[in-house]
């Protein structure tokens, strides 16, 4: 059997979590495919994808806010061991931000449907402070 897939462009304002359950949820419904897996990889080193509660927008806030404060930017005396400054501040921030972060996501579909809980839902995580163009490459087999 052969899988299907697509590709999505995501438009960032900067640093904060971008959700695109509803443009994932399409695709999934557009290819027919009754059960599967659905793949999802960002083709960047400075962002990430997450699952997350989608209902409260103080969880985005708060988790931005939390990896913020857990590697700030390289100018903050804490992060006075950085060496790639070649971007600017938030460039080797972003980076480890996307280490220690996923870049890929897997989830079932089933019934047709992304088999997601009721609160979850499918964000691109940008770590860059200026905006952004980011790829998200899906694959549902």
């Amino acid at each position: 059997m052969a899988g299907k897939q697509t590709r999505l462009s995501i438009e960032t304002r900067g640093a904060g979590l971008y959700e695109f359950t509803d443009a994932v949820a399409r695709f999934v419904r557009e290819t027919a495919l009754d059960v599967g897996l659905l793949t999802l990889f960002v083709r960047h080193t400075s962002c990430s994808l997450l699952i997350q509660e989608n209902a409260d927008p103080d969880v985005r806030r708060d988790l931005a806010a939390f990896f913020a404060r857990l590697v700030p930017p390289a100018d903050d005396p804490s992060m006075a061991y950085l060496t790639h400054r070649a971007e600017g501040p938030d460039d080797m921030p972003a980076h480890i931000k996307a280490a220690v972060l996923p870049v890929s996501l897997s989830i079932p579909v089933s019934g047709g449907l992304l088999a997601l809980g009721t609160w979850q839902g499918i964000y691109l995580f940008e770590h860059r402070t200026s905006p952004h163009r980011r790829e998200v490459v899906l694959h549902l087999a």
